[in-house]
């Protein structure tokens, strides 16, 4: 898209805010960068260059606009699309492996050299994974400085910097500030009395439009009691992070999702942020998707009727995929029962001072070597879920941001009591893959009889090949002609 210089200025000039995080706008008189839909008035299209990422600007000698703040763009959507290696390592810089176990650790998940990583990134991005993650390091830096009290020197290492200096000369080039000058800037009195257990508040952006119905409606209808709840209008659940564990609480606002964070470590703030975004779908491009379904006739007035529905995701792929197994050939309710037993057994005990929330979702090592006698599920079942948590713990089943799609589709079929339902619905909803599809699931046949779509899975499988590559998006608006509450918003 960056190359596209005069689909780019088109952008610009139009302030189209389909293109924020897309690409970025340099302009070389000011030495600023902005995102296309800046609100100010757009330079001459000679002093215009564009760029496909912050850190290729940062990189590049710019600094980021204090008007509309291209850090806080959402993200680009073709990471969620793409399964090359590039795209991987996108979603792990973003889940922040590099500031954890730097290049190396990302090219060893990746099965790559770091001469490799450098190239394939430095080609596509203008950057290379140190100048990506030191843009998203400062992102997060920005955020701690202006929502909570914390000391700056704790900033700096919360944020992932190795030094006090490098922070402050990282903060002072992107964003033409001091971390000093940029908490007075924010002047939030409310922030300065933010509660000693470290809670953050902040917003998360989006592509408009967004239907919030169908996505909180599916989180909060299928929640597990004691890790996840609706409460106050909002969708808590606990998390499991990197350095400790956090409680965050989701809500949707007319141009936002609004996000309160309370982390025991804040060095998990990127992480957490990570997963929120990729929970909620927050990268997507919803206007793209509209337009490639409405082109079908049969789906049209169901996209014209509540466009930019999101597909629910996960915050820990292995733990939807425990729950997928326990959701087989059983009702909501059923699933939430299980799920919920687990729970209280296996899980580990959280505070939360706040709500109801009482437990971490239990990780697979955990459950690996739980007794199947004391699972009231069927033998068959039972086997299901040992098989799977077993291989989960002990690593023969990646089911991470950076594993390939296609490979953990043949490894879950593989698995004893893993049809095409529970693979496809891992793949959509806990590996992210917009293309995934359930022909055979039930509220999909329903859909399909009352609009006169193909009633085989074979010939709706046929019908859907041109909704490609957003199938998984399609199945959200035919589940979406059913009464049931994951498509409602809890009142």
């Amino acid at each position: 898209m960056h190359t596209d210089t005069e689909r780019c200025v088109r952008a610009v000039r139009s302030k189209d805010a389909r293109f924020d995080g897309v690409f970025f706008t340099a302009v070389r008189t000011t030495r600023i960068y902005c995102r296309p839909s800046c609100p100010v008035a757009p330079p001459k299209p000679e002093n215009m260059e564009f760029h496909p990422s912050a850190a290729s600007c940062q990189r590049a000698g710019f600094r980021a606009c204090k008007r509309c703040r291209p850090d806080t763009s959402p993200g680009s959507p073709q990471w969620n699309v793409r399964a090359d290696a590039v795209a991987r390592a996108m979603r792990l810089i973003q889940d922040g492996v590099v500031d954890r176990e730097g290049v190396p650790g990302l090219a060893r998940r990746l099965g790559w050299s770091t001469r490799q990583i450098e190239r394939q990134l430095l080609a596509e991005l203008g950057a290379g994974p140190l100048a990506l993650a030191r843009a998203q390091r400062a992102q997060t830096a920005r955020i701690l400085v202006e929502t909570t009290p914390m000391p700056l020197g704790e900033v700096a290492f919360a944020a992932g910097f190795s030094s006090i200096r490098t922070f402050n000369e990282t903060v002072r080039e992107v964003f033409a500030l001091t971390p000093g000058e940029l908490r007075a800037r924010a002047a939030r009195p409310a922030a300065r009395r933010a509660p000693a257990s470290g809670a953050i508040t902040l917003r998360l952006p989006f592509r408009a439009p967004l239907e919030p119905s169908n996505l909180f409606g599916h989180l909060a209808a299928t929640a597990v009691p004691g890790v996840e709840e609706w409460r106050d209008g909002a969708y808590r659940r606990t998390l499991n992070l990197p350095y400790g564990h956090g409680v965050v609480a989701l809500a949707p606002r007319a141009d936002h999702i609004a996000c309160r964070l309370s982390l025991t470590d804040p060095r998990d703030l990127t992480h957490a942020i990570s997963r929120c975004r990729r929970l909620l779908d927050l990268d997507a491009d919803p206007v793209a998707v509209d337009e490639r379904l409405r082109a079908d006739p049969l789906l049209a007035p169901l996209v014209d009727a509540a466009p930019g529905r999101r597909v629910p995701g996960s915050v820990d792929p292995a733990e939807f995929a425990v729950r997928a197994v326990l959701g087989q050939q059983v009702s909501t309710a059923a699933a939430r029962t299980h799920a919920a037993r687990l729970v209280v057994t296996h899980g580990t005990p959280v505070d939360d001072p706040e709500g109801g929330l009482t437990h971490l979702f239990p990780e697979p090592g955990a459950l690996a070597a739980l007794d199947p006698e004391t699972l009231a599920l069927p033998r068959s079942r039972r086997a299901t879920l040992l098989t799977l948590v077993r291989a989960l713990a002990d690593g023969s089943l990646p089911l991470g941001p950076a594993d390939d799609r296609e490979e953990a589709r043949a490894r879950l079929l593989a698995l004893p009591g893993f049809g095409p339902w529970t693979t496809e619905i891992i793949a959509m909803r806990a590996l992210g893959d917009p293309d995934a599809f359930l022909p055979g699931d039930l509220g999909v046949r329903r859909a399909t009889e009352g609009l006169g779509l193909p009633a085989t899975p074979a010939a709706l499988t046929a019908r859907a090949a041109h909704w490609r590559p957003w199938r998984a998006y399609a199945v959200q608006y035919l589940w979406a002609t059913d009464t049931h509450p994951i498509n409602h918003l809890p009142s």
